[in-house]
């Protein structure tokens, strides 16, 4: 992921889902979009994977719907010393 990051090719890297795949690259993810949906749905896969390890993003931004969705973007926060 670092080397693909590196590269100079103008484009960007869209992870959609992941869940576990998204938890080992999490150290990788620039930004954040998150799309919420006024439905309970019960259990689900988790959006970073097993391990908890928080890590902080600014609110960018907001879109909401007529049915009540929402998508959300979200930058990394720099680290703090």
């Amino acid at each position: 992921m670092r080397s693909l990051k590196a590269e100079d090719s103008g484009l960007d890297i869209y992870l959609a889902g992941g869940g576990r795949l998204a938890g080992q690259l999490l150290d990788e993810i620039d930004e954040l979009v998150i799309k919420r949906y006024p439905v309970v749905a019960g259990a689900g896969i988790p959006a970073f994977g097993p391990v908890f390890a928080p890590t902080a993003f600014s609110l960018d931004g907001v879109r909401s719907f007529d049915g009540g969705n929402l998508v959300e973007w979200y930058s990394r926060t720099p680290d703090r010393a």
